[in-house]
């Protein structure tokens, strides 16, 4: 499952994925234009993941993961190399995420295919593969499958996924194992069919 996910778990690999995205940043910041679609190809499934973590509107999400991108083109220039990148980005989704609800004042609840799509915008996924996850992560209760999504397809670190879902790191984790459990028992019973 992991390895169909793509999915990097040495930490020597999540620090140059943190430096790539660092430098890319700072090219950002000095207006290059390669850079800056390079940075949101790397980061754009986690932003929307996020802001539709909070959002629970596909629609809202994709409107304030564009903003985001928006405001990175806008700061880049200030950005400072004091910690994570993704840190960094993911505050400010969740920021503007935040603000979109309390200017609408309204939550709607989220839509099973809204979730179901963020498989779809992880790339490297052949078609079949893609459908056989989301199938499986359908299976999931909502909080596993949001903290699954977070963590395997856009890439969190637990400790990004807690902070950002407001939980403490121990239920992520609990939970991420439990629903790692069950897609595997899931995947297991598709192949036995």
């Amino acid at each position: 499952m992991l390895t169909l996910l793509g999915v990097q778990t040495a930490e020597g690999q999540e620090g140059r994925r943190s430096r790539e995205l660092e430098r890319l940043l700072l090219q950002v910041g000095k207006d290059d234009r390669d850079a800056f679609a390079q940075f949101y190809e790397r980061t754009r499934a986690a932003v929307y993941a996020l802001a539709l973590s909070l959002l629970h509107d596909a629609h809202e999400a994709q409107d304030v993961a564009q903003d985001v991108f928006v405001k990175v083109w806008e700061n880049a220039p200030s950005y400072r190399p004091q910690g994570s990148p993704m840190a960094w980005l993911l505050t400010i989704a969740r920021n503007l995420a935040r603000t979109r609800l309390r200017q609408s004042g309204r939550q709607v609840e989220l839509d099973e295919q809204a979730w179901d799509a963020i498989p779809a915008e992880a790339s490297g996924l052949p078609p079949e593969d893609r459908q056989l996850l989301q199938d499986a992560l359908a299976g999931l209760e909502e909080e596993e499958r949001r903290i699954v999504l977070l963590h395997a397809v856009a890439g969190l670190k637990h400790r990004e996924t807690a902070l950002l879902l407001e939980k403490p790191l121990s239920t992520v984790l609990s939970k991420y194992h439990r629903g790692l459990k069950k897609l595997r028992s899931l995947m297991k019973g598709e192949s036995d069919r």
